[in-house]
């Protein structure tokens, strides 16, 4: 477990970056906040390519910035593996020479992964000869992926890494991430505006506004926290914790259970007994007063009402915030709707899921 921990100011012309914070969770945390919030000032000055006026900055063991003292460790020595939405690869090597200089740069006692699992979870194989001015965005970016992570860094930061690519190379890429994350178990800071991509790679999610940290925590609470603007957006999720039961061949689908009952998906290829999340919009969630019956909607989970906030931006609907078996879940209908079914904290219903989406733990 690598433990994050900063209590930074950074001034530049009329903005303050003043982030405090600690994390010490071992997988992605994903900085999340609106236009101009200092995501990726923060991210630039954990790396080492912004020199805050004050403040510390410590990464595992070691204290990388402190005014005080007068410590500050270049960006070449805090062992990190930066991406950012612009690949950066070096034009007049292959494919086979970005990922050999990533490589290179560290002792060999002190590599924590090979070039041959890297290359082999980022479907590189194929393309190891060929220059990289000869590559798709998607694939560049997995390049660069595979770069940053052959330098074993302590920590790697991600600054929007898909949001310049097409939708096609933004899926694959996000495909090959999130399996890539997990299975190498990389501490990891995520810079997003996409919601749904923060959700479905971090772990825990850090909120900033106007360079500040409002929030930090869990990903499944910090969606639903009625205190925070996540649950008020259009983009509105949530997620249950689930364990995958079967596989059905004929149909396609995976079925799992959660505390709330039972939940089908399209088939994954997650192994049966898998621990996962599933990520459900909060528009893709009815809501009825009584278990319908004779309906296409697969997943129906009992549930009660905690509370019902106006949505962001939309006088017509509202959020209403569900409790299935102890874990939150969000819906966002119309406020016509909340009326006519005499919604109110307590009140006992059933959500009508249309569509989830599996996502590895």
């Amino acid at each position: 477990m690598t433990r994050i921990a900063a209590d930074l100011e950074l001034h530049r012309g009329r903005f303050l970056l003043a982030a405090a914070f600690e994390s010490v969770h071992p997988g992605v945390t994903a900085i999340c906040g609106p236009s101009g919030a200092g995501k990726t000032t923060l991210l630039r000055t954990i790396a080492g390519l912004e020199r805050p006026q004050a403040g510390w900055l410590e990464v595992g063991a070691q204290r990388w910035f402190d005014a005080h003292a007068g410590t500050f460790a270049a960006a070449r020595q805090r062992g990190i593996g930066y991406v950012t939405q612009t690949p950066h690869l070096f034009a007049h090597l292959s494919v086979r020479g970005n990922l050999e200089y990533g490589e290179r740069r560290v002792p060999a006692q002190r590599r924590i992964v090979s070039a041959n699992d890297v290359i082999e979870r980022l479907g590189l194989g194929a393309l190891l000869d060929r220059s990289v001015r000869n590559l798709s965005g998607g694939e560049q970016q997995r390049v660069a992926i595979g770069r940053a992570l052959l330098r074993s860094p302590a920590v790697m930061l991600l600054d929007e890494p898909v949001s310049a690519l097409d939708v096609v190379s933004r899926r694959e890429v996000l495909d090959y991430l999130e399996h890539l994350l997990h299975d190498l178990e990389v501490r990891c800071l995520l810079v997003s505006h996409d919601l749904r991509d923060a959700g479905r790679l971090a772990d825990e999610m850090l909120w900033m506004e106007g360079g500040r940290v409002i929030a930090l925590g869990p990903t499944q609470q910090m969606l639903t926290d009625p205190r925070l603007p996540f649950a008020s957006l259009e983009e509105a999720e949530s997620m249950l914790q689930a364990r995958i039961s079967a596989h059905h061949t004929q149909t396609h689908l995976t079925q799992l259970e959660c505390a709330g009952g039972t939940i089908w998906a399209t088939r994954s290829e997650a192994e049966v007994g898998a621990k996962v999340r599933v990520q459900i919009a909060a528009r893709d969630v009815s809501i009825a007063t009584r278990r319908p019956a004779d309906l296409s909607i697969l997943n129906v989970l009992e549930a009660c009402v905690t509370a019902i906030a106006d949505a962001q931006g939309e006088p017509a609907h509202v959020l209403v915030h569900l409790d299935v078996a102890g874990e939150p879940l969000l819906a966002r209908i119309t406020r016509k709707s909340a009326h006519s079914l005499a919604l109110a904290p307590g009140r006992n219903v059933w959500a009508l899921v249309k569509s989830v989406a599996i996502l590895l733990p």
